[in-house]
């Protein structure tokens, strides 16, 4: 005899709903996200119509569509100019000691936080750690220049105490990077930690415990399966900081730069904050800016480009 066939049954025709019938559904999400979508769009994409002053010879008069095309001579008088090397060698050194000094830190400092195992002692050490992070520029900044005043700031009389020559932090270009960079670290580093501190969170207590059996010391438990964890949250941590290498905040150099040491203070952002704001130079500033954004962009794709073809970590 024959097997009988038995015909599977047929399922039911399931239409796909619609995009419209999708945002209906779940418009409580797309009003949560509305904010955002428009904060991005009135205050990052709308400015961008003004990009195209670069281009021109702005004048307030006739505004940015009547204002006449000049092309690239402003990015041609940029890099032609005496100062163009000074400015790139003043941003990229600041940012990479920033980076080299800055960015480490968070995470020897999280890894060993996650190591201490009494409470109050943790929370208090981090809460120290925590709080310079919510203290303003300007203060900050007025602080330093407290702090290291050649008359009366207290690390000077602390260094003059011990024999020693005080060097003139303020004023000597040798000592500014160094200033601002630690300065920097000592605000931001232990806000840094709570990110990685998030991720060590993630580790599987089972990986310790075997480790332990095993004969594994805690240092090397931290090097073996705790840094590993964390390591895609390093790495994505590492292009955004590469992708704003450029973006050296101008705020506490502008705040802390003077005629003095303006040889290695004066970065690319405190020349278009004179150029475009004390001097009116619309145009000039807008396309040194645009400069600034464009290697922005080209070291975030290069750096996103690099860790995808040596790891399975980035950003797109």
């Amino acid at each position: 005899m024959k097997a009988s066939k038995t015909s599977a049954p047929e399922l039911p025709n399931m239409k796909k709903p619609s995009r419209r019938a999708q945002i209906l559904g779940n418009w409580e999400l797309y009003l949560f996200m509305l904010p955002a979508v428009l904060y991005f769009l009135i205050f990052h994409y709308a400015p961008m119509y003004g990009i195209q002053i670069a281009f021109k010879n702005f004048v307030p008069s006739k505004g940015i569509l009547g204002s006449p095309w000049v092309g690239f001579d402003h990015f041609e008088r940029f890099f032609n100019s005496y100062y163009f090397w000074d400015l790139i060698w003043n941003t990229f050194s600041i940012s990479f000691y920033e980076l080299a000094i800055g960015f480490p830190l968070p995470i020897i400092l999280a890894l060993a936080f996650n190591e201490v195992r009494n409470g109050k002692f943790k929370k208090t050490v981090q809460t120290v750690t925590y709080a310079p992070h919510f203290i303003s520029i300007v203060v900050m900044a007025g602080m330093i220049i407290t702090f290291l005043s050649p008359s009366s700031g207290i690390i000077i009389m602390f260094i003059n105490a011990l024999g020693l020559d005080a060097p003139q932090f303020l004023t000597d270009p040798a000592w500014f990077k160094t200033m601002y960079v630690l300065s920097g670290v000592w605000q931001s580093t232990g806000w840094g930690t709570i990110i990685y501190l998030a991720a060590l969170s993630g580790v599987d207590p089972q990986l310790h415990e075997a480790a332990i059996v095993d004969g594994a010391s805690r240092f090397k438990r931290m090097l073996h399966i705790n840094l590993p964890t964390i390591l895609p949250t390093i790495t994505i941590m590492l292009i955004l900081n590469m992708g704003n290498i450029l973006g050296v905040g101008y705020e506490k150099i502008l705040l802390l730069q003077n005629s003095l040491n303006l040889e290695s203070s004066d970065v690319i952002a405190t020349y278009v904050y004179r150029a475009g704001l004390v001097d009116a130079q619309y145009s000039f500033s807008t396309a040194v800016g645009l400069f600034n954004s464009v290697i922005n962009v080209i070291l975030l794709i290069t750096v996103n480009w690099i860790a995808r073809r040596t790891s399975e970590n980035s950003l797109w």
